[in-house]
Formats: structure tokens, sequence, C-alpha cells
């Protein structure tokens, strides 16, 4: 997926109007719609105000990178994570484990 179909597609799921991204973003109403369309690309300058103003990585913006399924808060926690005592890192990794074996078992025997 391109980087303006990305844009348009967190917007609306924000529910905002290319104005309202615009505001939020500190980015011009009429390159938003420049992005969207295709027409051109976003800076780094605009893509990371864009960015921020969804709450979202470089990565997940442009749909590329290691992090282009996570959310900043997500990894925000993950950085949090790795600063953890191991004993509790492992203990919080056995937890997270136990969720995704049970949430794949129960995908299989529904």
């Amino acid at each position: 997926m391109k980087t303006g179909k990305i844009i348009a597609n967190l917007r609306a799921n924000k529910g905002w109007s290319q104005t309202e991204l615009a505001d939020n973003a500190d980015v011009s109403r009429v390159m938003i719609g420049k992005y969207e369309r295709g027409d051109a690309s976003p800076s780094i300058e605009a893509a990371k105000k864009i960015a921020d103003a969804f709450g979202v990585s470089l990565d997940q913006l442009v749909g590329e990178g290691i992090n282009a399924d996570f959310d900043k808060q997500t990894l925000n926690r993950m950085k949090e994570i790795l600063k953890l005592e191991e004993n509790k890192k492992l203990t919080l990794f056995d937890l997270i484990d136990t969720y995704i074996r049970d949430a794949n078992a129960r995908k299989v025997y529904a």
C-alpha cells in the first residue's frame, strides 16, 4: 500500500477531514490532498508530523520497515520491556506466550 493510501486510511479511521489532519499535523491541507492522491510524497519532516498526529511510527506510515505493524504506544511498551530485569522480562514473555497460545487454540477449535 502506498503512503498516500495509508494516510487516507489512517485519517478515515480517526474520522478526520483533510483539514483536521492538516491542523493536527501542522501541514497544509493542499499537501495532504496531494499525498493522498499520490501527486506528491511527504518530506521526512512532514511524514514525521503526520505520523505523530496519528500516533504511529514512520514505518507504519510508509508501510515498510520492521516496525510497520506497530503503533507508537506498542513500540514504547516494547522499549520499556527491554529495560526490565531479565527475570521480569521472562515472566512477562511467558504470560504473553500463554495468551497467544490460548488465542490460537481458540481459533483452531472455533
